[in-house]
This record gives C-alpha cells, sequence and structure tokens, in this order.
C-alpha cells in the first residue's frame, strides 16, 4: 500500500506517518500543502501516485467556527472534496477522519453508522457536509467517524491537546474547572491511526466508527489525566452552561463500534489505557 498523509502535523497525522514506515509516499501539514487549493492538491497526488490518502487534515476550532462558519466549511466541506476528487482522478482511495459532533447528543444509547446526524453547531455542520461531499467526491471512500482525539503535541492554536493543558494548569497551581455533562469515548491518536490503517489495507469503505473502548465526561477524563500523572489537584464539575460557549455540544456522542469490530479487528484499548501511555510521554 503506497499512502500519503494530508495533515501530518497534527496528534493523528503524526501518529499516521510513524505507522506507515516505507510505505509513506508522502505525507504534509500546512506548511506542505494548502488543502483549499486544488491546484497544489492536484500537483502534489499526480507526483506521489498514492494508492490510498489518509486526510488528518480539519478546522478543528469549534468555538471559532461559530464566527467563522465559512472558514470551517471550506477546509472541513470543500476542501475535502477536491482531495476526494483529486484522488480518485489519481486511482487512489481517500480515508477520511469525521466526529462524533455531527449527532445532536439526544440519544439514549450509543450512535450507530445508520443513525441521522442532527450537528447543533457550525463545526458539526461542516463535519457533516465532508462526509457527504467526500463520499460524492470518490466513491473509493472509507469514513473514520472518531471522538475525542488525544497524544502528545496538540494544535498550538489551543495551547496543546486537552491533556497537555491540564497538566499544565494543575502544575502552575491554577485553578480546573471542566464540564462534566457531556459524555463521550476518548480515543487515543496512536490507536485511532494504527485502527485507519488496518481497515485500509483490509479495503474497507463505507462509514466506520471508531472509538476507544469505554465512555467518560472531561470532568472524569481531566481528573483521570491528573491521577495518572501523579498531580494532587482539585478538579471543580461544572456544567456546559457554565462556560457560555459560543458553539453547542453534545450531551452524549458515544459511537457505537459494533461494525469496525465485526470486520475482525480488535477493539481499541480502553481510553485509560491510551491516557496513561500519554500522560508518561507527557
Amino acid at each position: 500500500m503506497k499512502a500519503l498523509v494530508v495533515g501530518a502535523q497534527g496528534q493523528l497525522g503524526r501518529e499516521l506517518v510513524a505507522r506507515l514506515g516505507p510505505d509513506l509516499a508522502w505525507s504534509g501539514g500546512r506548511d506542505e500543502l494548502d488543502v483549499t487549493r486544488s491546484d497544489a492538491v492536484v500537483t502534489v497526488l499526480e507526483r506521489a501516485r498514492p494508492d490510498v490518502v489518509f486526510n488528518a487534515s480539519a478546522y478543528n476550532r469549534v468555538d471559532k467556527a461559530e464566527v467563522e462558519p465559512g472558514r470551517a466549511m471550506e477546509v472541513n466541506a470543500l476542501a475535502v472534496h477536491g482531495l476526494a476528487l483529486a484522488a480518485r482522478e489519481v486511482g487512489a482511495r481517500i480515508v477520511h477522519f469525521s466526529t462524533d459532533y455531527v449527532f445532536d447528543g439526544a440519544s439514549a444509547r450509543p450512535y450507530r453508522e445508520d443513525d441521522a446526524p442532527n450537528p447543533i453547531s457550525c463545526y458539526g455542520v461542516s463535519k457533516q457536509a465532508g462526509e457527504h461531499l467526500v463520499a460524492l467526491g470518490n466513491p473509493r471512500h472509507l469514513i473514520v467517524r472518531t471522538s475525542a482525539v488525544f497524544g502528545s503535541g496538540g494544535s498550538q492554536q489551543k495551547g496543546g491537546s486537552f491533556v497537555e493543558r491540564v497538566l499544565a494548569q494543575a502544575r502552575e497551581g491554577r485553578p480546573l474547572r471542566v464540564v462534566s455533562d457531556q459524555r463521550f469515548a476518548p480515543t487515543g491518536a496512536a490507536d485511532l491511526a494504527a485502527a485507519a490503517i488496518a481497515l485500509a489495507r483490509q479495503g474497507a469503505s463505507g462509514l466506520v466508527h471508531v472509538t476507544g473502548e469505554g465512555a467518560c465526561s472531561w470532568h472524569e477524563f481531566a481528573v483521570a489525566a491528573l491521577a495518572e500523572a501523579g498531580i494532587d489537584a482539585p478538579v471543580e464539575a461544572i456544567s456546559a452552561a457554565d462556560l457560555n460557549l459560543p458553539a453547542r455540544r453534545p450531551a452524549y456522542s458515544v459511537l457505537d463500534t459494533s461494525r469496525f469490530r465485526g470486520l475482525g479487528l480488535a477493539a481499541l484499548r480502553s481510553w485509560r489505557e491510551a491516557l496513561a501511555e500519554v500522560v508518561r510521554g507527557a
């Protein structure tokens, strides 16, 4: 499998690159490829001639998307369509990553692939549009929906990953107030990358939910991160409404991973196991 990775500077992109090894034909981040420039995308793909394109690029600033929805749509939907088309032209499949934020959070059970999306934020709308446009642009596609991806070296625009921010605040003695009324399934970037590569190697297609095992709230996640780091610091549990953020988040967005496991692949590690590994490297 000759692979190309777009968005290689992010948590997930770096893990994809590390695991592809000699199968990697090309990789790059924003500095190497502006995914919103269709001409640049076409040039890179025509030169590399990959068998599969992994798209780990995304506009993921959930709150800022509320004030610049056009930019979110440009990166998460229109650019994704161009990438899918370019991949089709060179005979490549595309593996695209989406999010649990395409759902509204009203479910009382984990969301399946056949549940109808109903995003409640501009970010969620842009990611749902990206799913549609990937499928429209390239019949040889795999869309991997996931949740709360975490690893080392998170977005500098966000001040690092959630785990890095929590540990930094605690070590600096700053108070921690974390939302306790949103439930999801955190997913280690390393585990997600390995799963996506395995799916690509076996030729999986369509839509597949892939997350870490288990579910928690952001508050539980923060408390667990501190415990793994051996840091004794209080974490105040608050509601999402207390933060008064511009974008709404689903209160419940756990994804059902039955289809993934039905493809003969082992379930991902629990989020606690993946978290312990990330904290040890922090």
